[in-house]
């Protein structure tokens, strides 16, 4: 039997203390061939900084806030991006959590729901850059994900009749424009149709009845799309809450990961805010460990995935493709 000697620094040349370079060398291991297990792949890029890198990203690609704090959330993304320092210093990110906080108050309280998640995840980064490792922000961004999840299954199960009864979706593709091609593709509405739709659900002067209202048109198709985006999501949320909030020991890592990628596969599709998309994926990564490279690229292709989601009006061209 051979007997080979690996020689390996006992941890990463990057993460060695100041005051212990010159002090200690390397860690020497004497392994027989034949009993050499296999070494787990571990990229040398960390995922708390692909998680940081990807949250920059996303500031860039959805610009907010009031003139006196967008600019400087840019300026600060864009540093970030250019500088490991600046991506890794934690008083920058504070200074993101306070712009951040500066926007929801400005807009106080109708600032888009996953601006709020955005805040606290931007002041977790912070806190966590200040301790040693990674395990601070995976620790964060599993409970802020659960949390998140497990109050919006919360808020239609239970406190909201009009989602759980489908009247939300009904009446959503009806009269948000952004739905406008979906309800037409998938739920078989003519545009004619859709048109009388909106007019006849636009609201009237307060205590002001029409003496013959209009009929709604609903198909079949529509009413079951409705249902199914009512139903689909409360079950992609509960999941997702369950997979993010349950024990390690009674849910693999593994599934965690896999379902926030298919909620965000599938929601973001047809959900016109790819900013919560961008947001969720980012602290998915934060999650992840050395070893999980093949996790780490499927959440970078659903990045970019996102991208395509909100920038190519793929309903819009399937219609007209159809009508061609």
């Amino acid at each position: 039997m051979r007997t080979v000697a690996l020689r390996e620094p006992a941890f990463p040349r990057h993460d060695w203390p100041a005051a212990s370079i010159g002090q200690a060398g390397p860690a020497t291991v004497d392994v027989a061939a034949g009993d050499r297990e296999p070494l787990a792949v571990r990229s040398p890029v960390r995922p708390r900084d692909i998680a940081l890198c990807l949250t920059a990203i996303a500031l860039l690609l959805r610009p907010m806030g009031p003139w006196f704090v967008r600019p400087a959330i840019l300026a600060v993304a864009v540093l970030m991006i250019l500088s490991p320092a600046m991506l890794r210093s934690a008083l920058a990110w504070s200074a993101i959590a306070a712009m951040v906080a500066v926007r929801i108050a400005d807009d106080w309280p109708l600032a888009d729901n996953h601006i709020y998640l955005l805040g606290y995840w931007v002041f977790a980064i912070a806190l966590s850059l200040r301790t040693a490792g990674g395990e601070a922000l995976a620790f964060s961004s599993r409970w802020l994900i659960g949390l998140a999840f497990a109050f919006a299954v919360l808020w239609k199960v239970m406190l909201s009749p009009d989602f759980i009864d489908g009247r939300f979706f009904r009446v959503t593709l009806l009269t948000d424009a952004r739905f406008g091609d979906a309800a037409q593709l998938i739920g078989g509405l003519s545009a004619g149709q859709l048109d009388a739709n909106r007019k006849a659900l636009q609201p009237l002067p307060a205590g002001a009845e029409l003496l013959d209202p209009p009929a709604i048109v609903e198909p079949a198709r529509l009413r079951l799309l409705a249902t199914a985006a009512t139903w689909g999501i409360v079950a992609l949320e509960a999941a997702v809450a369950l997979a993010m909030l349950l024990p390690a020991s009674m849910v693999r890592s593994s599934l965690r990961h896999v379902a926030l990628l298919l909620f965000c596969g599938t929601t973001y599709l047809f959900a016109p805010v790819a900013g919560f998309g961008w947001l969720l994926l980012a602290m998915g990564v934060g999650q992840l460990d050395e070893t999980q490279v093949g996790l780490r690229r499927a959440y970078v292709a659903a990045f970019l995935i996102v991208i395509f989601y909100g920038e190519i009006p793929w309903a819009e061209l399937a219609l007209g493709a159809g009508r061609g």
